[in-house]
């Protein structure tokens, strides 16, 4: 018997090591949402009845990532105040504090463990993703990087015009009335493997945009995951008061039900 459930103990233990980390950004100033952030840090933000980064952890522990590194700077103390105090399904989280800004990407340097396939993504995106679909179309893919997509309508506030012979001339073409174009933009989601961060100096300011422009350079493979699902950037005030509308609306619908549970929306 006791041999029987130290075999247990050991396949569980091993289980446990195959599952991602993840790696949370939240040390920004969240400049977008001010004055709000200029007493509350932007993942504290709240959507119903708790903040953005209490969702975000519970979705990552729904999709079985529970080791969790919060990378934290701006109003840290409110931070950990916050979870310090909260369980939240059975997430280890760890806190590695930025003493000056790194970027978007430097941050990753000074995070421990990242030895095997982990998820990085910011602390202020709302979505219905499921990580472990994508983590697990990151491994199939062979990536180093994998970022998660959204194509995303752009109204340009002003009429565009079309000039002949690709703008050279002053003969107008076309004249549309502040049109709207779809992009394909990225979701502020990652999923890396440990060579990635090679590519990360060791000091100064180093952004997403930055790792993928020099994974280019050097022939590695990057990817692209597109999701058509609900996403909500929570850095910007529209997608904020969206996303609190859409918590609202969604809860009243479903009965008080997570109106964020993952799995709603498609991945291709």
């Amino acid at each position: 018997m006791t041999e029987a459930i130290v075999a247990l103990q050991e396949q569980l233990k091993a289980r446990a090591q195959r599952r991602p980390k993840a790696v949370v950004f939240a040390g920004g100033k969240g400049t977008r949402l001010a004055p709000y952030t200029s007493i509350l840090p932007k993942p504290l933000m709240p959507i119903g009845d708790r903040s953005i980064l209490e969702v975000v952890l519970g979705q990552l522990a729904g999709c079985g990532i529970t080791d969790v590194s919060l990378c934290v700077g701006y109003l840290s103390h409110l931070i950990e105040a916050v979870l310090e105090n909260r369980t939240i399904d059975g997430v280890d989280i760890t806190f590695v504090h930025e003493e000056e800004a790194l970027g978007t990407a430097g941050p990753l340097r000074l995070v421990p463990g990242l030895g095997s396939t982990f998820v990085a993504m910011n602390g202020d995106v709302l979505t219905t993703l499921d990580y472990g679909a994508l983590v697990r179309f990151h491994q199939r893919s062979g990536n180093l990087l994998t970022i998660a997509t959204r194509d995303r309508p752009i109204k340009i506030d002003y009429g565009v015009l079309r000039l002949g012979d690709n703008g050279r001339t002053n003969k107008v073409e076309s004249y549309a009335e502040k049109p709207e174009m779809t992009s394909t933009v990225s979701m502020g989601i990652y999923v890396l493997e440990p060579r990635a961060l090679d590519y990360i100096p060791p000091t100064g300011l180093f952004d997403f945009p930055d790792l993928v422009q020099v994974l280019l350079q050097n022939d590695e493979a990057v990817g692209a995951y597109r999701y058509d699902g609900l996403w909500f950037d929570i850095g910007r005030r529209d997608d904020y008061e969206e996303a609190v509308s859409a918590w609202v609306q969604r809860a009243i619908s479903d009965g008080g039900a997570n109106p964020f549970s993952i799995s709603n929306g498609k991945a291709h």
